[in-house]
């Protein structure tokens, strides 16, 4: 085992298993419900900046999605909405948070291979039920030695999460799909932080990569995740 790492941490959304292509399927429903009020392109922005002001009273996750898109819908229609549009929109949402768990390539082969030599724990932000949902929906729950969902991914919660695990920021990795959420706070911190691309990012989630940073790594999935790790010597 490597004498550097001791805890390898996984993001769970769009790392482990498929997630943002269900939101953005749902926008595409709420452009095509509110087609004759406003552009797909300014409903876009529109519901985007809907979604930056509310993150402070919602958090991450599908409900401040859905109520984004209502406000959203209020606005550009100067509060002539209808009802049923409404209610399509609350029926987008509750489908979005009952659909089956789809994991990504090699996720779980990854997992149980660092399984056996390192602590892993799983680190994901958004809503407690739904992710906990999720995670049980995956099966890859026993695997983890450690289940961490927050309200933000920043430098001093993962500082405070490694705390409260007995591990020193220098002897963890962390793994996923946002530059901004997963990899540089965890840099930042000391750690290393691997970032593994998805096709579809969220633009509230997109940074430039850190490169030229000595604990940054790169993988095209998490196939080559056990190999870069043994390699870090």
């Amino acid at each position: 085992m490597s004498q550097k790492l001791t805890t390898i941490a996984f993001d769970a959304d769009d790392t482990l298993w498929h997630n943002e292509r269900f939101f953005q399927l749902t926008q595409e429903r709420f452009a095509d419900l509110l087609a004759e009020y406003a552009e797909r392109d300014h409903l876009a922005d529109r519901l985007l900046a809907a979604e930056r002001r509310n993150l402070g009273h919602y958090g991450f996750g599908i409900k401040g999605f859905v109520l984004s898109m209502i406000e959203t819908a209020i606005e550009v229609t100067d509060e002539k909405v209808p009802a049923s549009v409404i209610s399509e929109l609350i029926a987008a949402g509750q489908e979005m948070l009952q659909h089956p768990i789809e994991l990504l390539p090699h996720a779980r082969d990854a997992v149980e291979a660092l399984a056996e030599d390192y602590t892993i724990l799983l680190i994901t932000k958004g809503d407690l039920l739904d992710q906990e949902r999720k995670l049980a929906q995956s099966g890859l729950g026993e695997l983890f030695d450690g289940v961490e969902i927050v309200s933000d991914k920043t430098e001093p919660v993962y500082r405070e999460i490694f705390r409260r695990h007995g591990v020193a920021p220098e002897c963890a990795m962390m793994i996923g799909n946002s530059l901004k959420s997963d990899v540089l706070p965890v840099l930042d911190a000391g750690g290393w932080g691997t970032y593994v691309p998805h096709g579809v990012t969220w633009a509230l989630e997109h940074a430039e990569e850190p490169m030229g940073r000595a604990r940054y790594g790169k993988l095209d999935d998490l196939g080559g995740l056990p190999a870069l790790i043994a390699g870090i010597g």
